[in-house]
């Protein structure tokens, strides 16, 4: 298993058509598809996936595409997504708030 989230980038207009209430991460990106933002929907999460990618996509008119992983370790994976993301780039997705991490060398 990898550290990164390799699935596909789906268009925004599918967010509720494939999301529903599951806990889990995801991330979204710009029409370039860079990552733009990581978040996750944990146990207090409304409507799980679904409601807070809905919810960010308020914040956030540049995200096209998004994609996601299912899973019930949650924060566990969003720390690890967003610590992959500084060792690929240097520097948090742009949408994210800073965030104190540790650092990981993924293979």
């Amino acid at each position: 298993m990898s550290t990164r989230l390799h699935k596909p980038w789906r268009s925004i207009s599918d967010v509720p058509h494939v999301l529903k209430g599951h806990l889990g991460v995801f991330q979204l990106a710009n029409a370039a598809q860079e990552v733009i933002y990581i978040g996750f929907a944990g146990g207090n999460s409304r409507l799980g996936l679904r409601g807070e990618v809905q919810s960010v996509l308020t914040e956030l008119s540049d995200a096209v595409y998004f994609r996601h992983e299912i899973t019930s370790s949650y924060m566990t994976r969003y720390r690890e997504l967003m610590m992959v993301h500084v060792h690929d780039y240097g520097v948090l997705p742009v949408a994210n708030p800073p965030i104190k991490l540790g650092k990981l060398s993924p293979g």
